[in-house]
Order: structure tokens, then C-alpha cells, then sequence
């Protein structure tokens, strides 16, 4: 299987070469096209790959596609839902955690399960429901943004905005908490964070989608209702 990542950070586009034999999995909805040789299966047995449901608690579908390119050389493209980038990482017999939305392919042969966020993520309110992708594979995560990587030394913290983490490696501690006292949380504008203690990596993307959504709705004209009951927006 050869990938390439194009049109990078903003409109980021997977495009996966298949040799015959070799598939690839991904969220629905995240396909862009396929070649004539390519075959599609949607499954929900694939002991647990977004298949459990554990993993629609971890905001991902209970479906998954497999592309397959059955007896000839194929390809797909996938694009994410959101304008932003895809980050590829590739496993050895490891584990690495992702957020609620960040899965966008991978390798058949990985396992996708969700794990319980933690005592401490829903103290803080966070209710963190991470998925866990194990085994021996690429998985592809995709961001709203640009994408960064920050990689820790042994016992060093950094701290990202709960609505800006992507993924974490297993090796990686975390604790999510509140950003100071409500006056703060309110004046600041910011709320969850998470702190995340190394050695590892930590994956975050450069936009929130709250923060976006709370800005185009602030720019939309009021709307009111006509004598119809319907809603005429001026513009």
C-alpha cells in the first residue's frame, strides 16, 4: 500500500494505492473516490473495530468501510469531514489514543476499541472517551486545522485545550481539569484542559470546532419569525 497526503494543511487528501490483496478501513462518509477495481464492504464484525457499542459512546460510528482492491492494482481517496489536515502514524505492537471524531482510516489488521476515559477526566467534566487503536499498522487521524506534534521528554508537561487534543500516545500520562475558578473560566474563555506528562507524543489541531461554530453563529443576521411561522433572516 502506498499513500500520499495532498493539498495539505487546509483541505488535507488521503490518496491510498492498493496492490491486489490489500484493503484499507475507513469512517464512513470519508471516501471521495475509488477506481473501477476497488470494492466496498461496510461491516460491523470486525472484532471490535467501531464495531462495539463501546465505540459509538467514543462518538465514532458503529460502521466502518473496507476498501478492497480484490485482483487488480486500486485507489481511494478519503478526505476528512471538516476542512483540515490528516496526520499519518504508524504502530509496532503499541497503542495510541485518540479523541471522540479523529479516526479517519487505518490499516485493516489494527484494533479500534473505546476505553474509559478515567475517574479523573469526568471529575473535571470532561467525560473523555478515547479510542484505543492497538496492534501492528498505519492509522490516519484527521484535524480541524493544521495538525502539530509535540513530543515530550520523561516527566515533562504540556498542557492543550480539551477541545484541541487529537491523540496521545499510550506512553503518555494525562489529566484533564477545569482552567482555574469560574470568574477565570469565564473572562478567559477557556474551560477543559488537558495536561499530558511524558515520555511520548501529543498530537492537537490549531482550530476548535466550538470556538469556529460560536463565531459563524455570532455573524449570522437575527432571525424572526413571519406571521407563517416561519423565520426570514434579512441579509
Amino acid at each position: 500500500m502506498q499513500v500520499d497526503i495532498t493539498h495539505q494543511p487546509s483541505y488535507a487528501h488521503l490518496v491510498v494505492d492498493l496492490d491486489p490483496g490489500e484493503s484499507i478501513l475507513a469512517e464512513p462518509g470519508a471516501m471521495v473516490s475509488h477506481s473501477p477495481e476497488v470494492s466496498i464492504e461496510t461491516s460491523t464484525t470486525r472484532g471490535g473495530l467501531l464495531s462495539s457499542a463501546k465505540s459509538m459512546l467514543g462518538g465514532e460510528s458503529a460502521f466502518a468501510n473496507e476498501f478492497l482492491a480484490e485482483h487488480e492494482p486500486g485507489r481511494v481517496t478519503l478526505a476528512p469531514p471538516k476542512p483540515g489536515d490528516i496526520a499519518q502514524h504508524d504502530l509496532d505492537s503499541e497503542t495510541l489514543y485518540a479523541v471522540d471524531g479523529a479516526f479517519l482510516a487505518s490499516d485493516p489488521g489494527l484494533d479500534v476499541s473505546s476505553e474509559f476515559g478515567g475517574l479523573k477526566s469526568l471529575l473535571a467534566g470532561a467525560s473523555i472517551t478515547p479510542l484505543a487503536l492497538s496492534g501492528t499498522g498505519t492509522v490516519f487521524l484527521e484535524a480541524f486545522g493544521g495538525v502539530e506534534r509535540v513530543d515530550l521528554d520523561p516527566g515533562e508537561s504540556y498542557v492543550v485545550d480539551n477541545e484541541h487534543v487529537v491523540a496521545w500516545e499510550e506512553t503518555v500520562d494525562f489529566d484533564a481539569r477545569r482552567v482555574g475558578g469560574l470568574k477565570s473560566t469565564l473572562l478567559s474563555g477557556e474551560g477543559l484542559v488537558m495536561e499530558f506528562t511524558g515520555g511520548g507524543s501529543v498530537w492537537y489541531q490549531t482550530r476548535g470546532l466550538d470556538a469556529f461554530t460560536s463565531v459563524i453563529a455570532g455573524a449570522l443576521p437575527a432571525a424572526e419569525a413571519d406571521s407563517d411561522g416561519g423565520i426570514d433572516i434579512d441579509i
